[in-house]
């Protein structure tokens, strides 16, 4: 029967298997059991649940599956014998999508103790182990995972069924040591999407003997967990303007604002406040107000990128934020419209539409922003319930008894979806293809430069001309991606 541990306020439960001999190797903080529970003792967990007792594989996934069945909210599965970073278990307990994910790492070399996977756009879409084949393996289980509350209906099921398939004989020589491993073919076969955590600079191995152990735990003190929290709030895939001109001096205000207990929100607070003054000295119409309000829209986009990173490495995440976030992104923008228009308007004499049309030109920007975001979204919703509906209607679940697979995961992608998936290899153009759709990065350096040297009118104009390519070629891509 299954231990209690600790106990959390969260609903996230854990399961650890410490039914292999490993887990009982000294540390100095006891035995690897004995810091694997103080390392989520530090972290957002509820239950903590070891299965200690010695009844074999199936008797260790049948656990599983009871407590998932069980339980209300994720459920993360861990190896007493894993040696990781705090920090990486935190990408799977703390994330804010509490979904079902599973650390990785990128080196593609296999072992008994790091089986092989797939990692495709950020999922893991084929999983292997002593029985199971993946071939072109780009990466390495690391044994632990997290089932989202929504799959916990199937890790159960899965678990049984290969509880079944381990007592009968069916799976080969499997032992208790690759349980994980199998619940995570499981779940992949199953259709279920499984998010790559990916390690980075963390570690996190399996160990089998003690000398192992003590050089896995060494390797440890060789990492600077707070330096990588902290590379990691800012984001490594953000938009060309905010990476070399944001980011590189905002990571050193993520600590400080940390230790003044600010919250996201209440950057986001600040940084709407910035740009209605922004928007204030823009309505102004001299050069001087324009050049000011320019600073203030940049300070103001920066520190929307603060909060984000704030938000990231506080784990302060919430939807509430999330939305108020992008409303706040929407609200600035516009309301720097505003300002823009009037003083340009304030500075000529009035005809039909303002001066030189510039309200329609403001009105006409604002309405391309809207179609942009509408497309953008609505794929993104299209994409969700096709995800959700998709699994009753695609092809049946991959038989756990296939040794090896290939098709689909082993053929590369053809055509405009292929080309584009080659030009985000490189370098250069994929700068390209982030700047081109004119983010909101891109587009509040496009309103502040041209805002200071020339005037609103040049914005407008600016705007509409490279968000309208912006929107094409999105578009383009959209279709694209759907009928591939």
């Amino acid at each position: 029967m299954p231990d209690s541990l600790v106990r959390e306020s969260t609903t996230t439960s854990v399961v650890v298997l410490a039914t292999t001999p490993a887990s009982r190797l000294s540390c100095a903080d006891g035995t690897l059991l004995d810091r694997l529970g103080d390392q989520l003792a530090t972290l957002t967990v509820g239950d903590v649940q070891v299965l200690s007792a010695g009844g074999g594989l199936g008797a260790d996934l049948r656990a599983v599956a009871k407590i998932a069945r069980i339980s209300s909210g994720p459920v993360v599965v861990l190896p007493a014998d894993l040696v990781a970073h705090t920090e990486a278990l935190a990408q799977l307990v703390e994330h804010p999508a509490h979904d079902t994910a599973a650390l990785v790492g990128t080196d593609p070399t296999g072992g008994p103790m790091r089986p092989p996977v797939r990692v495709g756009s950020g999922k893991i879409v084929a999983a292997g182990s002593s029985f199971h084949v993946v071939p072109a393996a780009n990466a390495t289980f690391r044994g632990a995972m997290q089932a989202g509350e929504a799959d916990l209906g199937c890790l159960a099921d899965i678990a049984d069924e290969l509880a079944e398939l381990a007592e009968a004989g069916s799976l080969g020589p499997v032992t208790p040591v690759e349980a994980v491993d199998l619940l995570l073919v499981g779940l992949v076969r199953s259709g279920v999407s499984v998010r790559a955590a990916v390690l980075g600079k963390l570690h996190a191995d399996r160990v089998t003997g003690q000398d192992a152990a003590d050089t896995a735990i060494t390797r440890l003190a060789d990492v600077d967990e707070r330096r990588v929290r902290l590379d990691t709030s800012v984001k490594s895939n953000d938009g060309f303007f905010a990476t070399y001109f944001v980011s590189p001096w905002t990571r050193h205000l993520i600590r400080p604002a940390a230790r003044l207990r600010l919250t996201p929100n209440a950057v986001t607070g600040i940084s709407i406040g910035l740009a209605v003054l922004s928007a204030i000295w823009f309505s102004a119409g001299t050069r001087d107000t324009q050049i000011a309000g320019a600073v203030l829209l940049y300070l103001s986009f920066a520190l929307d990128c603060l909060d984000g990173q704030l938000a990231r490495y506080t784990r302060a995440f919430s939807p509430l934020g999330a939305w108020a976030d992008a409303m706040a992104d929407r609200l600035k923008e516009y309301v720097v419209y505003v300002g823009l228009a009037f003083g340009y308007a304030g500075a000529l004499p009035s005809d039909n539409g303002g001066p030189g049309g510039i309200w329609f030109l403001a009105v006409a920007a604002m309405i391309l922003q809207v179609v942009r975001h509408m497309i953008d979204f609505s794929f993104a919703g299209a994409l969700a319930d096709a995800a959700r509906i998709g699994s009753s209607w695609a092809k049946p679940p991959r038989s756990l008894l296939e040794s090896a697979h290939g098709g689909r995961y082993g053929v590369p992608k053809q055509g405009m979806l292929g080309l584009a998936q080659r030009m985000e290899r490189e370098s250069v153009t994929r700068w390209l293809k982030k700047i081109i759709v004119l983010p909101i990065g891109e587009r509040m350096a496009l309103i502040a430069i041209t805002a200071a040297v020339f005037n609103a009118r040049v914005t407008f104009i600016s705007l509409l001309v490279w968000g309208g390519i912006a929107a094409l070629y999105t578009l383009v891509g959209r279709i694209a991606r759907s009928v591939t």
